[in-house]
């Protein structure tokens, strides 16, 4: 399958960014946005979809978390959570670019390629 240009950002468990890598052609807003799905996912220790499907149920809530962390939280799908072999979060995987979907498989393909799991 083929993705349009996609930044892939890779966080610790604290939120500090482990790694990102942008494609040529992807928009400068792209690190910004993955990191703030990838954000939502550790934060919460769930993925970023079900983040945002708990987003839209709890709007004052989560409206509140994208201002108490002046905008690096976005509850969005398109990040998942990195895991050890016993389920630990080591951290999360954020992508932005393409289609929620395609940002969401992206990310997991990823984390299983090299070694992890998600959730």
């Amino acid at each position: 399958q083929k993705f349009p240009p996609l930044a892939i950002i890779v966080i610790d468990d604290s939120g500090h960014t482990i790694a990102a890598q942008r494609d040529d052609g992807a928009s400068m807003f792209r690190i910004d946005v993955g990191t703030g799905k990838a954000w939502a996912a550790v934060s919460f220790g769930l993925s970023s979809r079900t983040v945002h499907e708990r987003a839209v149920t709890n709007p004052v809530f989560f409206g509140s978390m994208v201002a108490t962390s002046q905008g690096k939280f976005i509850p969005q799908p398109g990040a998942v959570l990195i895991k050890d072999a016993d389920g630990n979060i080591l951290g999360a995987c954020g992508a932005s670019g393409a289609h929620a979907d395609q940002d969401e498989a992206a990310c997991a393909a990823g984390v299983q390629k090299a070694g992890f799991k998600t959730e």
